[in-house]
């Protein structure tokens, strides 16, 4: 895991052996862990099994039925469909026993096994199989499990009987409720590498359910197949979070599109053959770049476990088995100066030259895919260190004193007329919590060379009471503090002393405008903390003619992105929290994937030729990430703006002793174009902000690096959806999103549909494309917990 510090994460590198045939015991297990090794898998069954298994199958084929379809015309019958029971296993059948290296093992299931098969027989066979094996291997206290993917191709069907295995691994997710179970899948869905292997069980399948046992096309790569099919298991196990993947990373890696889709989901484990490494000049296995890219990048979230599958048995093995050599294995055996663990030792040095994380990294850590609620900063007073993790944004502070310097200039180089008597600019800092704005409005004054007479305006007395330490020992009293909430402030005051001096009558008040107001009311969707409430409270005390606020606008930005691990969270929090699907999150977005994006200009895929560009170099990495290939790029629309002074107030409303809102209402409809499938469980909200002029604030991220790069104040907002949208290729996801009020709070209400393309024939015989609705979400509102003014 990462460190605290922000130091990169330490490699869990296991070892597995396909054919490993030997128990894992205390001396192989510490002969693994002084070779370099954490971890090792072991089968929990033997070939005895297997061979077991296949014999009972055998003779139960010989007295069965020729399968007879039923009425319907199908197979499905129970006739067809006589059990065979599988038998408990034997001490022949099985290697693992109840000992204490087992928290240091993982299981492996039988990979001989069909669960998919179209034949019924075959497939329950399957499960039984399984069933036993995770239920032994629980009983044995092993907490993790690999299960062999799902079997896709069968003949001339694909998929067909992926439910069964969706539904079989549901089944052990409750019989064996303390493991950890990771599907091992290919990270595309190559149909030449799914052959069947010796001692299968596939074969025994009976023709009758087979179709066409030729395909009358050959099946293609495809590129999200196996996402697919790992979407469908984990839907049908309804996002368990003891579910997880075990990804193999074959030696060409595909377009990042699909690299990216894996990022986003719970891969725990990342296995790399002997054939994923290519060979630098020295003879030395290593990876390309584009494989250290992706390691690197899967290491800065959940940092997966790396099993090295069949790169060679565990040095020194031998002697523990008590088997000595034969002169020809001597002689083929390396020379102790050679490294015995070439595949691991390069594993080992990718893991010393991880890049250290940046700044940004190191103050997210522990944050990433945190849910938070939003702040309720009218009702609730923060605490301090709620303000100071605020205050540590290297960027937000810089900007605005660069927006309240170039204001200042601007003013004076106008030759503006002040609101002041005595010629200095007026600034009042709205909202000041601990003051570090108006400590750089005292800089920007200072760097503008222009006088202003400042005021700073706050609710929490708590803070109040730091404001006035601040005044008193940093700011020497140049500061006039008011304890007030903005919306009933009524502006700077002065007083007027009677014109006769004699008489007895008291100074007179007088309150004049404010040239410019500052203030950092935003939140992660820009106007969801109700900067436009607060701000229109006080924009009447604004120079009417030549006032300024800083920010001048705002505008809401948002997409829609799959995210599996919120969802899961989400759903968990729905047992005690119904309102939680319909809550927007403020969450540092970390395994998501962009459903919407634009392909860039030059092909992303991971060619052979890019691995032996990789394998040009040596055995040691490079300390600088080298970049992953060109990713797409998201579609990241603005949903609505706003702007301050604010043009659209109602007169009536700002005479009114309850003053309507409606005026800050929003709605949008909004087209997102997705070229490949996926699965939509929410929605992604950035903003943008104009401080002043050309300074602006963005947490978009197509325009944040140019706007305001390392900017951490604000994570984006998450809009969950109660049940996730599939999403087919080449569709469209329209979102219909409201801003609501009732003059009490503030709500957010949302909506999605999917949409696809067909040709269709028009009123006067024409073709044009029509669009045909293939999906749509609840109507979502957040107005139970919405945000009260």
């Amino acid at each position: 895991m990462a460190q605290a510090d922000g130091t990169p994460p330490t490699f869990v590198v296991g070892q597995h052996e396909s054919d490993r045939k030997f128990r894992i015991t205390n001396e192989i297990s510490q002969l693994a862990h002084d070779n370099g090794y954490d971890m090792l898998t072991t089968p929990i069954t033997t070939p005895h099994f297997q061979s077991r298994v296949l014999s009972l199958l055998s003779s139960h084929l010989s007295t069965v039925h020729q399968p007879v379809q039923d009425t319907t015309g199908t197979y499905f019958t129970s006739r067809n469909s006589a059990p065979l029971k599988i038998p408990s296993f034997t001490t022949a059948d099985t290697n693992l026993r109840p000992e204490g290296t087992n928290s240091y093992v993982v299981a492996v299931s039988s990979r001989w096994i069909d669960m998919c098969s179209p034949d019924p027989l075959i497939a329950d066979i399957s499960r039984q199989v399984l069933s036993l094996e995770l239920a032994y291997a629980a009983f044995c206290g092993v907490h993790h499990a690999i299960i062999p993917g799902p079997k896709l191709h069968h003949g001339s069907s694909h998929g067909d009987g992926l439910v069964y295995y969706a539904r079989a691994i549901q089944e052990v997710l409750a019989t064996a409720p303390y493991i950890r179970i990771n599907i091992w899948l290919p990270v595309v869905d190559n149909p030449e590498l799914e052959a069947d292997q010796m001692g299968d069980i596939s074969p025994f399948a009976r023709p009758e359910y087979l179709g066409n046992s030729v395909p009358e096309v050959s099946p293609k790569l495809d590129l999200f197949g196996t996402w697919n099919a790992w979407n469908i298991i984990r839907k049908v196990c309804k996002y368990h979070t003891r579910l997880t993947v075990a990804l193999s990373l074959p030696r060409q890696l595909p377009p990042s599109t699909v690299q990216t889709r894996w990022l986003s989901e719970p891969v725990r484990i990342l296995t790399l053959t002997s054939t994923s490494f290519v060979k630098n000049p020295k003879n030395f296995p290593v990876l390309s770049k584009a494989h250290q890219s992706y390691i690197f990048r899967a290491m800065r979230g959940i940092p997966p476990w790396i099993f090295l599958c069949d790169v060679g048995p565990i040095p020194g093995l031998e002697k523990i088995d008590g088997h000595a050599p034969t002169p020809a294995e001597a002689a083929q055996a390396p020379k102790k100066k050679e490294d015995l663990v070439p595949h691991l030792s390069y594993i080992r040095n990718l893991e010393r030259k991880q890049p250290q994380w940046t700044r940004v990294e190191s103050f997210t850590l522990g944050y990433q895919d945190y849910l938070q609620a939003p702040l309720q900063p009218l009702t609730v007073n923060l605490e301090s260190v709620t303000y100071e993790v605020f205050e540590t944004d290297p960027v937000k502070y810089e900007w605005y004193e660069r927006a309240i310097a170039k204001a200042l200039k601007d003013w004076a180089l106008e030759k503006k007329p002040t609101s002041s008597q005595d010629g200095r600019v007026v600034l009042a800092v709205v909202g000041a919590g601990r003051g570090p704005l108006v400590s750089r409005a005292i800089r920007a004054s200072v760097e503008a060379g222009v006088d202003i007479e400042l005021w700073a305006l706050e609710k929490n007395q708590n803070a109040f009471v730091h404001l006035q330490r601040q005044n008193e020992a940093v700011w020497g009293g140049s500061v006039t503090l008011v304890h007030s909430d903005m919306r009933t402030w009524k502006g700077p005051v002065r007083e007027i002393q009677p014109e006769d001096s004699a008489a007895e009558t008291k100074p007179s008040k007088v309150h004049y405008p404010i040239d410019i107001i500052i203030s950092e009311l935003l939140g992660s969707f820009g106007d969801n903390e109700l900067s436009p409430e607060c701000l229109d409270g006080v924009d009447h005390l604004l120079n009417p003619v030549h006032g300024i606020s800083i920010p001048t606008s705002y505008s809401s930005h948002i997409t829609p992105i799959s995210a599996p691990r919120l969802y899961a969270d989400i759903q968990n929090q729905t047992k005690s929290n119904p309102a939680a699907p319909e809550t927007p999150y403020v969450v540092m977005l970390h395994a998501f994937d962009y459903l919407s994006t634009t392909a860039p200009a030059i092909s992303h895929l991971s060619s052979v030729a890019s691995s032996a560009a990789g394998s040009t170099s040596t055995s040691t990495p490079s300390a600088t990430p080298p970049p992953m290939k060109e990713a797409d790029t998201p579609i990241i629309q603005a949903a609505w703006t706003f702007s301050h002074p604010n043009p659209n107030i109602p007169e009536e409303s700002r005479l009114s002793a309850r003053p309507s809102n409606t005026h800050n209402t929003r709605q949008t409809r909004l087209t997102f174009p997705c070229t490949e499938g996926g699965t939509c469980h929410g929605l992604a909200g950035y903003f943008e902000t104009v401080l002043y002029r050309d300074v602006e604030l963005s947490t978009n991220p197509l325009t944040m690096d140019a706007k305001s790069k390392d900017m951490i104040s604000w994570f984006p907002i998450y809009f969950p959806l109660k049940s996730p949208l599939y999403i087919p290729e080449n569709s469209d996801i329209v979102l219909t999103m409201f801003r609501q009020t009732d003059d009490r709070k503030v709500w957010y209400e949302w909506f999605v549909e999917v949409f696809m393309h067909q040709s269709g024939i028009g009123l006067r015989g024409g073709s044009q494309p029509k669009r045909i609705r293939v999906g749509m979400s609840d109507l979502h509102s957040s107005i139970q917990d919405g945000c009260l003014m």
